[in-house]
């Protein structure tokens, strides 16, 4: 493994030799049954091929790591589905162009200089293959957001003629503007090809499959911003207690088959590693890189590059003031992060500027404020803010994370302590200064602007504190952390999903007014007080150990079934009767499974899961359907372009004069043949 320190090559992940043996993989896997073990091989194999092209790129320019890996792969996997869209094929044809991409660069690849390996990546990499295989027993059943997406990606997998509206809910409604280029639902509808199986297997165990992808992320952006394998893995301890065991179920880990929570706990740690090895070292390598995972982090979850944007803001502004120092290179670094991402929202501004919850009216501002309202304090309609609660609602990670960020002051030299304290504090300002959170609210829709509060950089915190106690306590440390640790989770395991069991409101003004304290004071007086080998490292374990054993006494699904879900005749009349791309009218809650499981547009759709841009109207679809249901007036469907009705039984009653195609105890399928 080559130093951190040279910038240019953190080598932690297996060779691109070992990846060219998901190839062979892949072929094995598709021998077995497409269910347990094989279903697992399948989803691995087939998402270790896509990341192949990235690799061998990668190697081309001599880099190494997980982070240039993914970027390389996403950058290729973006201009395969550039040639799908322009030319209006299928999918198929995006496996071409990525196979192009791999064989083009497999020469030069050869003839790149072979690294060493880094065992304790591999082995990050070899938990997360654990974790994944673990994980795969909380799958459950698709249900929430999940649903939007598979219908997307069932759309990209089913359909021919692809355009970027192909993917939409509604056959004449508009892009979404966090999702208008569909790149993550991209790659699973291609996971699905490669694999042979369903979209929805691919929704539902795809998170197993990336879990090692995720894994040697986190634990190489530690070491990118500590240089130090022991505070890395720290950091990959602090994000998987947190996000994974902490909420129990899984967690966030659960859900790493959708756009947002892919970018926030792979493409974010890899865009943090590229950018920290950036500003020590310069070059356009990495700086093409890392511009690949700025457009990359945009096209997955827009609202994702902007906060990291935000984040490394404040590191910029608390590293030029602690140090005076990277001031060219860290400019360089992130306008290679941000600019592609800018160039993406223009494209996407047109569609942004007409969605609801954008620069919002008084109706709209008064409805979001309603909806969020235990999240908030409000003043008036112009003056809120976010309750500090929020901020400690993570549990016992987040509450201990949030009351050590000041004791970044005593490694003010350090690059984690500006990124601790100038990240931090600018995150916290917007979202508790009254009269500065709505105007962040405007410009990214109010819904996001409070998940700003989750990119507090709270495994950094937490393992930066450590090195810091470490330093002052030595193997005192030990029993400390474990005592407050079993102290914490005690206290505030979590108020996942809402504030109950969250951390108390002091420990967020702690981290805000002591974190102010710590930068300016760290302006006069330059300290430099960390340890930096295995003790803080085993102090992070031993205080995440009851995060941990929490976690795996909740370890089942979060949800094992839906009631809404079409029954298994229903769903085979809809993939065998239904023409792709037909209209399907029915109540909101049906629509929605049905756009998930089958190749079709609908009608209307609940609103909470559609963009509320004037050319979907979810709002008044919403009217009209409950209409429809109270009335039976037939001409409703037929004004939404519907040429199907289904008809849940159980709940409506309602003469349809269409045709009957498909009928049991609870659905009924009707066609208009007129």
């Amino acid at each position: 493994m080559s130093s951190p320190r040279n910038g240019t090559a953190v080598r932690v992940f297996p060779r691109t030799s070992l990846l060219v043996l998901s190839l062979p993989l892949l072929g094995i896997a598709r021998l077995l049954p497409a269910e347990g073990v094989g279903l697992w091989l399948r989803l691995l194999a087939a998402s270790l091929v896509l990341l192949l092209p990235g690799a061998l790129v990668a190697r081309v320019l001599r880099l190494r790591g997980a982070a240039v890996t993914v970027a390389w792969a996403l950058a290729a996997l973006t201009l395969a589905l550039l040639v799908v869209f322009l030319v209006h094929t299928s999918i198929w044809i995006a496996l071409a162009v990525l196979g192009g991409v791999a064989l083009a660069a497999l020469p030069f690849s050869l003839q790149a200089a072979p690294g060493g390996r880094a065992w304790a990546s591999v082995a990050a990499a070899l938990a997360g293959l654990v974790f994944g295989a673990v994980l795969w027993h909380v799958a459950g059943v698709v249900h929430g957001d999940a649903l939007f997406h598979l219908g997307r990606v069932r759309k990209l997998d089913a359909f021919g003629s692809l355009h970027v509206r192909s993917v939409d809910e509604f056959a004449n409604g508009g892009l979404h503007p966090g999702y208008a280029f569909p790149l993550w639902h991209g790659f699973l509808a291609l996971v699905a090809k490669l694999a042979g199986v369903d979209p929805t297997q691919v929704m539902l165990h795809e998170p197993s499959a990336v879990a090692p992808i995720a894994f040697a992320a986190v634990y190489e952006a530690g070491v990118a911003l500590f240089r130090s394998a022991w505070l890395g893995f720290a950091v990959l301890v602090a994000t998987v207690a947190s996000a994974a065991l902490a909420p129990g179920h899984g967690g966030s880990y659960a859900l790493l088959g959708q756009p947002g929570t892919i970018d926030r706990l792979v493409l974010v740690p890899a865009a943090l590693t590229v950018f920290f090895l950036a500003v020590r070292k310069p070059g356009w390598r990495l700086l093409l890189t890392l511009a690949g995972l700025g457009g990359g982090l945009f096209l997955v979850h827009a609202s994702t590059a902007v906060f990291l944007a935000l984040v490394l803001a404040g590191y910029a502004v608390a590293r030029w003031l602690l140090t005076r120092s990277e001031i060219r290179s860290t400019a360089l670094a992130y306008a290679s992060l941000v600019v592609p991402a800018g160039i993406a929202l223009v494209w996407i501004a047109p569609i942004v500027g007409e969605t609801a919850s954008h620069s919002p009216g008084s109706s709209e501002l008064e409805r979001s404020l309603a909806k969020y309202a235990p999240e908030l304090h409000v003043h008036s309609l112009n003056t809120y803010s976010l309750r500090p609660e929020v901020f400690a609602r993570g549990g016992a990670i987040a509450v201990a994370a949030l009351a050590v960020v000041p004791l970044a002051f005593f490694a003010t030299r350090r690059r984690w302590a500006a990124f601790v304290l100038g990240g931090s504090l600018l995150i916290l300002a917007l979202e508790l200064v009254p009269w500065l959170f709505p105007h962040f609210a405007d410009a990214v829709s109010l819904s996001q602007a409070r998940r700003a509060a989750g990119f507090v950089p709270f495994a950094f915190a937490l393992t930066g504190g450590a090195a810091v106690l470490a330093c002052v306590l030595r193997f005192l440390v030990l029993p400390v952390a474990l005592a407050a640790g079993i102290a914490l989770q005690q206290a505030y395991p979590g108020g996942f999903g809402g504030l109950a069991g969250g951390g108390p409101a002091a420990v967020t003004w702690i981290a805000a007014i002591g974190g102010a304290v710590a930068l300016v004071a760290g302006v006069f007086l330059g300290l430099h007080k960390e340890a930096r080998g295995p003790l803080p490292g085993l102090a992070a374990l031993l205080f995440a150990l009851p995060v941990i054993v929490h976690g795996f006494q909740h370890w089942s699904p979060a949800y094992t079934r839906d009631p809404s879900a079409p029954t298994p005749g229903l769903l085979a009349a809809l993939r065998h009767e239904v023409p792709k791309r037909a209209v399907v009218f029915s109540d909101l809650e049906t629509s929605y499974r049905i756009s998930a499981y089958a190749p079709v547009y609908v009608s209307s759709a609940p609103p909470a899961h559609v963009a509320d841009t004037r050319a979907n109207y979810p709002y008044g679809r919403r009217k009209a359907t409950i209409r429809y249901f109270g009335t039976g007036d037939i001409k409703i469907p037929e004004q939404l372009l519907a040429t199907w009705i289904v008809v849940d039984k159980s709940r409506f009653h309602v003469r349809v004069p269409w045709r009957l195609v498909y009928a049991d105890r609870r659905y009924a399928l009707y066609h208009r043949t007129a």
